[in-house]
């Protein structure tokens, strides 16, 4: 009689079901990423960074089927002059994209430099994410590096005269997408990047950014509509001197989202805002994941995220700031705040402050709580109904997160994205 097969570990059962590319420039960090992750192991709910956050379906073999979302509805930032590269459930369409050329900029397809022996991306394909590891391992991120089949290089050395977009569409129920970015911005130059569209059933993306000095990075970022998708985001960022980074992200429906941020300071005056405004409505969980690291001196950082949630919809905030031995004259502020519109929806938060020196301002709060009353009366004393008064106070409430935006036209973009969520939820 035939011996039973030995049970796979949930580690083991998700790499079968994928193949490592194994050619050109980025081999190397593809087997290194392997190695981290049968070293870590894929998360589970013991993991101190998954405790709030169910990542099962997340790392199970197959993608849980998601239904299209087929509401008629324009495009993400579709009146704004940009460059579009667009992704269908993972895969790089030529057809839907705009031409790739752009002054200032040189930007490839990670399949294409996968077959370069050498190329600039090598020096950071992988590398950002492995520093990432340390002192909180991300083996879903190391999972992309070892498996994603396409992505982008994108080299800005000088200042493009529009943005550059990612546009992720959803077409097949069962998709299953693992993208990973690279954007490497030289000293002294600026680019706005934005991101929107669900991208597919389940989406493991993974963006690698590397500011050298005085270099800036815009980047903005609108997640969903899709009801049923599952996401698990993560971005890693290495900042120089005096260089600025500022992130923001919009989330509307899906499931479960994950979005994991990596900032590392390590040039003096160096600026970073990473912010976020997350609306959900039943089931659904959103998870912000937020880990910056002082490493140099007088340089400021900026948490700001705030969400709205009802019917049972579920936030999640782990915020960090690590301040280390010799990062003098750190400015770091945190903030994370839900807006619980029923009795229903929860809130959880771990906001941590870790620091090594003592000439610093830093600060970091959570709060949770439903509208404020006193305003509403105020709003319906002066004829507006209920509903109206309801909406303008969350639209205030999601200001502070909306403000981290510099340029009007996408703070402009979001907030009518933001009011047309709450007009059909009324």
């Amino acid at each position: 009689m035939a011996l039973p097969e030995a049970k796979q570990s949930p580690t083991e059962a998700r790499l079968a079901s994928l193949s490592l590319p194994t050619a050109g420039c980025t081999r190397d960090a593809r087997e290194a990423a392997l190695a981290r992750v049968r070293e870590m192991g894929l998360p589970g709910r013991r993991d101190e960074y998954w405790k709030y956050t169910r990542p099962d379906t997340l790392i199970q073999p197959e993608a849980p089927k998601a239904a299209v979302f087929t509401a008629d509805e324009p495009l993400m930032f579709d009146q704004i002059d940009r460059l579009k590269i667009v992704f269908v459930d993972g895969v790089f369409s030529p057809e839907a994209s705009d031409d790739l050329s752009l002054e200032g900029v040189q930007i490839e397809r990670l399949e294409d430099i996968c077959c370069k022996d050498f190329h600039w991306a090598k020096e950071l394909y992988g590398v950002l994410e492995a520093r990432g590891q340390n002192p909180v391992p991300r083996p879903l991120a190391a999972l992309n590096t070892a498996f994603a089949a396409d992505g982008v290089a994108i080299h800005v050395t000088g200042k493009p005269s529009k943005p550059i977009c990612l546009i992720y569409k959803h077409e097949s129920e069962t998709s299953d997408a693992i993208l990973h970015h690279v954007i490497r911005v030289e000293s002294g130059a600026e680019v706005t990047i934005l991101e929107n569209g669900p991208a597919a059933s389940r989406f493991n993306k993974c963006m690698e950014i590397d500011v050298a000095d005085g270099g800036t990075l815009h980047h903005v970022r609108a997640q969903g509509r899709d009801h049923e998708r599952r996401a698990a985001t993560h971005m890693f960022t290495r900042l120089g001197e005096k260089s600025v980074y500022k992130s923001f992200t919009l989330t509307v429906n899906g499931v479960l989202t994950r979005n994991e941020q990596v900032v590392e300071l390590t040039g003096d005056e160096g600026v970073a805002h990473v912010s976020g405004a997350c609306v959900g409505d039943g089931d659904f969980l959103h998870d912000d994941t937020v880990f910056i690291t002082h490493d140099a001196v007088n340089c400021e950082s900026r948490q700001v995220f705030k969400k709205v949630l009802r019917n049972g919809a579920t936030g999640v905030f782990q915020g960090k700031i690590l301040v280390k031995e010799g990062a003098q004259k750190t400015d770091g502020y945190q903030i994370s705040q839900s807006l619980l519109l029923d009795d229903d929806s929860q809130f959880l938060a771990k906001p941590e402050l870790e620091i090594y020196a003592d000439d610093v301002a830093c600060s970091h709060g959570s709060t949770s709580g439903a509208i404020d009353e006193t305003a509403l009366f105020y709003l319906r004393s002066r004829g507006v109904p209920e509903k109206d008064a309801t909406n303008m106070l969350t639209l205030a409430f999601l200001a502070e997160a909306v403000d981290e935006i510099e340029d009007p036209a996408l703070v402009e973009d979001i907030v009518a994205r933001l009011q047309g969520w709450l007009a059909r939820r009324s």
